[in-house]
């Protein structure tokens, strides 16, 4: 019997102009499985996942969520899709005039409807399970720190119990003992719910935290992927360049002189 995968992308070409930004990604993500995607900047990682979410229409390429074609779904039928998904954002995307918990609780409650009492109820638990207490809920997103912020954003992710979550950097801007803590929260929380996760990073470190599978994409293609573990011994020069942040190597950086 073959499995059919989660989140399937088969030869998904998108560009700006004249810049090609993916160029032939194939990728796949299995359920339960969490596939951490690596490389440097504007390499197409962020353009990946927009398209996936359908905030970008490749030119070209199919992307499969459960078997299903949503490249230019609409109406009810990308709503439905939609709803499958949870996403931790880069910065962690809080809005400043919400309390906390109404961050936490604003799929619920403009996304599900949920009354705003039973709202209120999911999202402190949610942030119970992120080690913030119910004192924390009350507070605006401006009085907490860059590592309570993300854990708030994890927790907003989670609320609605998705079935696939996004990570987008999930640990840029924290040090790196919060880093480390916001990587264990991700592990215990994908754990527990049992979905599959599709992170973007360029930090290593979170990468063989959180990875079953890490695949790394350059210049609109993935030039590698397999197990977190084979990382090191990959046999790709790409690949040994970037995990060990090497100035000298195939990666060219465009860097101006003066």
């Amino acid at each position: 019997m073959t499995t059919v995968p989660k989140i399937e992308l088969r030869d998904v070409h998108k560009g700006f102009g004249s810049k090609k930004v993916l160029d032939g990604i194939d990728l796949s993500v299995n359920a339960g499985e969490s596939v951490v995607v690596i490389g440097g900047s504007g390499t197409g990682k962020s353009v990946m996942l927009k398209s996936i979410l359908g905030l970008l229409r490749p030119e070209r390429g199919s992307i499969l969520v459960d078997g299903e074609e949503v490249v230019g779904i609409r109406g009810n039928a990308r709503e439905r899709v939609l709803r499958k998904f949870g996403m931790l954002f880069q910065g962690s995307a809080l809005f400043d005039s919400l309390k906390v918990w109404e961050n936490v609780a604003f799929g619920l409650i403009n996304g599900q409807g949920m009354p705003r009492p039973k709202a209120k109820e999911v999202a402190l638990t949610k942030l119970a399970e992120v080690g913030l207490g119910a004192d924390v809920g009350e507070l605006n997103p401006a009085e907490l720190s860059g590592g309570m912020q993300k854990r708030v954003a994890l927790a907003r992710a989670i609320a609605a119990e998705p079935e696939i979550i996004f990570f987008d950097e999930p640990t840029t801007g924290l040090d790196p003992i919060m880093g480390d803590v916001i990587n264990e929260l991700i592990v215990s929380s994908v754990k527990k719910l049992g979905v599959t996760t599709l992170s973007i990073t360029h930090d290593m470190a979170s990468a063989r935290k959180i990875a079953d599978r890490i695949a790394m994409i350059f210049e609109g293609k993935i030039i590698w992927q397999g197990p977190a573990s084979a990382i090191e011994n990959s046999g790709n020069a790409y690949v040994d360049q970037f995990i060990h942040g090497r100035a000298e190597g195939p990666i060219r950086m465009q860097v101006r002189r003066p």
